[in-house]
């Protein structure tokens, strides 16, 4: 007999994390509305063909290919099998589980272009899937939270997201730095090195410095290209401390009237004072030319929200794309969003004991009898319950009075509603409060009301 485990990477979630899981969704889902944004949902999964070359090279390692139905080998011949891994993969497999909710909802926004009024406001909460290696915080199903706008230039809207970060996370009483940038600062920094063609593979060994550090990072730097003298200049950099105005200070004289630079920096300047009018105290809005995001869509502003108690990695992040709907079609369609890592948001919220109490019994009474008559009176007594909009439940069986009690313990109901002999005859019910162990005989109206 097969003992039964869950797929490495993924997890079963009980009523208890339910609860929780519902809890931070709801204040999430409560805060999108109110800014405006739209619910939209797409298919878990995607042509590869729309996933593929979106992410990078790294990215696009991850992705989860699901095989062709049918006899998909029959069809091969044997210059396919000899023609390398990459290659046999995409003749073998046309779809895969989505990575992320950004690519498809550019896809999306192509598709219903005509139905849209843009600037377009979408949230969206679903989950997503990657091949990565498991490890604390980190799944290979998990869900995202996406708020993103599109059809607009306007810095404004960075500021929006900022502004929507601070209200979600106060909310949840959780305390967050968000980390900005642009990777218009990323693409001066190379500029002025000389080293324009080496971009990206830049900005993927600079996004690992807070895993591997500055040495590992300057040694990759080294073996695609750059020389010791190159990344003594960015040791420079990235050594240098400083409050915002500090950091741009810095930059300004590093760029030097390098045109492309400066223009990051006067973003990170415009959305740092677009800000100061959110009503919020933005102390934790940290301007940091070491950000980069690994994903390769991101072209201007770039956002990484990370707990402040305790060490987790990412737990939001997102930026500007500028091209990503012209794969699908629709150039000249910049966008903005910012991802909420609902995951990591609840396992530091765990760790930090942040959560209140939250009833994980969707009932708030049970009602328990001794016989099919008082079975019979308690089914139409649950149902006018429900009717007033108070969760209610029936103990299925004739059984003796204390397995419901125990049942209902178990579940946390709050009350039990207990009909027996002589509250059939009086036409009452006894109301047992589990918490105080207080009774009470009451009509169904007067339990109604209490419970109400």
């Amino acid at each position: 007999m097969q003992k039964p485990s869950n797929a490495r990477g993924t997890r079963d979630f009980g009523p208890k994390e339910m609860a929780k899981r519902n809890y931070v969704f709801n204040i999430i889902r409560r805060h999108f509305e109110q800014f405006g944004f739209q619910a939209i949902e797409t298919p878990a999964i995607e042509n590869l063909s729309t996933l593929t070359g979106k992410y990078g090279d790294e990215g696009d390692q991850l992705l989860f290919k699901i095989l062709n139905s049918g006899d998909y080998l029959s069809k091969l011949t044997e210059q396919d099998f000899q023609e390398g891994s990459k290659k046999f993969t995409y003749k073998v497999s046309e779809k895969g589980l989505r990575y992320d909710l950004t690519v498809p909802f550019a896809r999306f926004v192509s598709m219903n272009r005509n139905d849209l009024a843009f600037p377009f406001r979408r949230y969206q909460i679903q989950p997503v899937w990657r091949a990565d290696r498991p490890q604390k915080g980190r799944y290979r199903e998990f869900y995202q939270c996406d708020a993103d706008i599109i059809g607009s230039n306007s810095l404004l809207n960075e500021a929006e997201l900022i502004t929507l970060f601070q209200a979600i996370f106060n909310s949840l009483n959780l305390k967050a730095n968000l980390v900005i940038n642009s990777r218009k600062v990323l693409a001066g920094v190379v500029d002025v090195l000389g080293m324009n063609h080496h971009f990206v593979d830049f900005a993927v060994a600079i996004d690992k410095l807070d895993k591997i550090g500055w040495e590992a990072v300057a040694k990759e730097l080294v073996e695609k290209g750059f020389t010791d003298d190159q990344c003594d200049v960015l040791a420079d950099l990235i050594v240098f401390e400083g409050n915002n105005l500090a950091k741009i200070d810095k930059l300004t004289s590093f760029f030097n009237g390098n045109t492309q630079g400066l223009a990051g920096l006067k973003e990170i300047e415009d959305v740092l004072r677009f800000i100061q009018q959110n009503g919020f105290v933005n102390t934790n809005i940290l301007f940091d030319y070491r950000l980069a995001r690994g994903l390769s869509y991101y072209t201007g502003l770039i956002f990484e929200g990370k707990a402040l108690d305790i060490p987790f990695g990412s737990i939001a992040g997102g930026g500007r794309y500028d091209n990503l709907t012209t794969d699908f079609g629709l150039p000249n369609m910049s966008g903005v969003g910012l991802s909420f890592g609902i995951e990591r948001m609840i396992d530091v919220m765990d760790a930090l004991n942040l959560f209140p109490e939250i009833p994980f019994s969707g009932s708030k009474v049970l009602f328990a009898y001794f016989d099919e008559a008082g079975q019979t009176q308690a089914f139409q007594y649950v149902n006018e319950l429900r009717k007033q909009g108070i969760p209610s439940e029936i103990y299925p069986e004739v059984a003796k009075i204390k397995k419901p009690f125990e049942f209902a313990d178990k579940k946390k109901i709050p009350f039990v509603a207990v009909l027996g002999e002589q509250e059939l005859v009086q036409n009452k019910i006894n109301l047992k409060n589990m918490l105080s162990g207080e009774q009470e005989l009451l009509s169904l109206q007067e339990l109604i009301q209490k419970i109400k």
